[in-house]
């Protein structure tokens, strides 16, 4: 049968586990509170983990903020242990739940740039420019594109989740997936493209190959070739602006 505590045998809990430090104390703390662990876990299962392995995350967020609490702070434990609890589960994310090792301060500055995209785009009632996220996160426009960049690397949802909808019967991602390619029959008129390319300057040429062959980032792709990341994203537009009008037999590069 379960013990049903009020807030009184709570605090007493607490007090002896400040006096004596049971462990057997603690552990009936973190079981009292292992409710508050589960709602919060559930405000991130959408984000393709499994609520088990939230929950256990949680937990340690739960048992650091158990021993971290003080009574004399006048302060309901819930209210305190919250904000850990959910720094635990949003550290798991930022530190686990990425597709692609990505450096922690790309990863974080992503994180902070999707705030203020946010913002700016309420702001200006559109999307905001490149160099504007810059100056308003403070930092340069090869960062940002870079941590744009890095974002598309956040781990994905399973493919046998439902595609997006609460209904139980949605099909699953996979499901929606493309059939076949019908523009694989064109590929006669890609083949074209090749002396397009060819007309391309070295630089270009390694740059798009580096690129679409060798599957590098902007970042990498600019190291290599010794110019910025910015330089590496404008040269790409404009070569792929001369292969489109190439197509359409009117480029000049």
């Amino acid at each position: 049968m379960t013990t049903q505590y009020t807030r009184e045998d709570t605090k007493a809990l607490f007090a002896e586990l400040r006096r004596t430090g049971d462990p057997q104390t603690r552990e009936e703390l973190a079981r009292l509170h292992l409710p508050l662990v589960e709602y919060l876990a559930k405000r991130f299962k959408d984000r393709g983990e499994p609520l088990d392995d939230l929950v256990q995350v949680g937990s340690v967020g739960l048992l650091k903020a158990i021993d971290r609490f003080d009574l004399d702070r006048g302060v309901e434990f819930s209210t305190y242990a919250t904000p850990t609890i959910v720094g635990e589960l949003k550290r798991y994310f930022r530190d686990k739940g990425w597709a692609v090792r990505v450096p922690r301060r790309l990863q974080e500055l992503s994180l902070r740039l999707n705030k203020v995209v946010a913002g700016l785009t309420q702001d200006l009632g559109r999307s905001p420019t490149i160099s504007e996220i810059a100056a308003a996160a403070q930092v340069s426009e090869e960062d940002v594109l870079e941590a744009l960049e890095s974002g598309q690397a956040y781990s994905t949802t399973s493919l046998d989740a439902p595609s997006g909808t609460e209904d139980e019967d949605a099909p699953a991602r996979l499901e929606r997936l493309g059939g076949h390619d019908h523009a694989l029959e064109n590929l006669e008129y890609f083949a074209s493209l090749a002396p397009m390319v060819a007309k391309l300057p070295e630089r270009e040429q390694t740059i798009l190959y580096l690129r679409f062959f060798k599957g590098m980032t902007q970042s990498k792709i600019a190291e290599q070739v010794g110019i910025s990341q910015m330089h590496v994203s404008r040269l790409l537009t404009r070569i792929l602006d001369f292969l489109r009008s190439g197509m359409n037999g009117d480029a000049e590069y």
